[in-house]
C-alpha cells in the first residue's frame, strides 16, 4: 500500500509542509487510538510514502528536481520538522536516494547516475542513523537490521559494535 504525498509549486513555494503534515497526523492518530501497544502503527507505514512533486521548469532549464532550491528548502524544512520522516519512504523505489539528494550536496554523470559529496553523505547518514536508532527505540520497533540496511542503500558497513555504543 503505497501512499503519495503530492507535491505542487505552490505548497513548496510557501513551505507548506501540509500534504506531508496531513500523512504523518493522520498516522499520529491512528496510534494514539491504537489499542495494540505491541504493535506500532509505524510498522504499517514502514517504506510506504512516496512523492509525487509537480514543480514547473522551463523547457530549456537542464536542471534535475534536487537542484532547485525552492524545493530543497521544502524538504530541509520537512526534515527539520520530523526527523524520522525517511524511515516512511519507499526506499525500493528510490525515493530514499531522491529524499537524500534534497539534502546532501551531489552532482548528476549520465554515466554513474547520483554521485553524493562523499563526506556530506557520511555525515548525513551517521546523522539519520542515530535519529533513527533512538526513536526506534522509542517506538519499541526492532533497530538493528533497518538502520544496516539503510546505510547499505549508500555503499556503508556499520559495525554492531556502534549500536553498542549508542
Amino acid at each position: 500500500m503505497t501512499i503519495t504525498i503530492a507535491l505542487n509549486a505552490d505548497s513548496i513555494n510557501n513551505l507548506d509542509l501540509s500534504p506531508a503534515s496531513t500523512v504523518i497526523d493522520d498516522m499520529l492518530q491512528k496510534e494514539a487510538m491504537s489499542d495494540d501497544k505491541t504493535q506500532s502503527i509505524y510498522i504499517c507505514y514502514e517504506q510506504q510514502l512516496c512523492f509525487d512533486i509537480d514543480y514547473s521548469l522551463e523547457p530549456s532549464d537542464p536542471r534535475e528536481l534536487s537542484e532547485i532550491p525552492e524545493l530543497r528548502l521544502w524538504f530541509i524544512r520537512l526534515d527539520a520538522k520530523y526527523p524520522w520522516f525517511l524511515f516512511l519512504l519507499d526506499w525500493k523505489s528510490g525515493e530514499l536516494a531522491r529524499y537524500t539528494a534534497m539534502l546532501v550536496p551531489h552532482q548528476f554523470s549520465s554515466k554513474e547516475g547520483i554521485q553524493y559529496n562523499p563526506e556530506a553523505l557520511e555525515i548525513f547518514l551517521m546523522h539519520k542513523i542515530f535519529i533513527l536508532s533512538d526513536w526506534l527505540k522509542q517506538k519499541n520497533l526492532p533497530s538493528l537490521s533497518r538502520l544496516k540496511h539503510m546505510a547499505q542503500m549508500f555503499g556503508y558497513e556499520l559495525d554492531d559494535a556502534l549500536f553498542e555504543r549508542c
